[in-house]
């Protein structure tokens, strides 16, 4: 694989070298806030309920927009939400999903912002069984993919589509499966990280 700077990627997606001298998967360029998420943030594992929620709700948010839309956006969804709270925000109502709706520091959709809410009950709900951390990890795969290329990661697999049929079982919504292997991508359980990034393995989850 060539390693190249940025904007000069003659085998299409593989790693791009920054102006810093380090290699990323390609749509870590563009805007600090990618950069930044993606040096610090995207593919470690997360393990706590509200981080995983946070993580689950910002993915179903993104469907049909760009990323970079969201991370913009991230801070205020964390204010309104609670910090993603799942006690908090199961107990929204009509009253909190009119003043979400009128916040332009947010994504403005109903369908979404009452899915958050169904959601925060089913993770209450899921407690019961473990968690939403542990459900969320069951559907682990027993390999990852590694990736040359941007367009050789998958957006979708079987475990997402079983984690997004059973989630759905469980009264979540927004959920479908190539929301899901995006959720997996963003929280360590697989590693979609071109191969020749510096980020490739971070995790400790996968080692090649």
């Amino acid at each position: 694989m060539t390693e190249t700077k940025v904007g000069e990627s003659p085998d299409g997606d593989g790693a791009v070298v920054g102006e810093d001298g380090i290699a990323r998967t390609p749509w870590a360029y563009g805007d600090p806030l990618l950069l930044s998420y993606y040096d610090t943030e995207w593919g470690m594992p997360v393990r706590d309920e509200s981080g995983m929620f946070e993580r689950l709700s910002l993915e179903g948010f993104q469907a049909g927009l760009s990323w970079l839309t969201i991370l913009k956006k991230r801070e205020r969804f964390r204010e309104v939400f609670k910090q993603f709270d799942a006690e908090a925000v199961a107990e929204f109502g009509e009253p909190e999903i009119e003043s979400l709706l009128d916040d332009p520091g947010i994504i403005r959709h109903r369908g979404k912002i009452e899915a958050c809410i169904g959601n925060a009950r089913a993770t209450l709900a899921l407690r019961d069984e473990g968690g939403l951390v542990d459900f969320i990890w069951s559907f682990q795969p027993e390999d990852t993919p590694r990736p040359r290329t941007l367009s050789e990661a998958p957006t979708t697999g079987p475990e997402s589509t079983a984690l997004s049929k059973a989630l759905k079982k469980k009264g979540f919504r927004f959920v479908g499966p190539t929301t899901m292997y995006a959720l997996m991508e963003a929280v360590g359980m697989v590693d979609t990280h071109v191969l020749g990034s510096h980020r490739r393995g971070a995790s400790g989850v996968w080692h090649d």
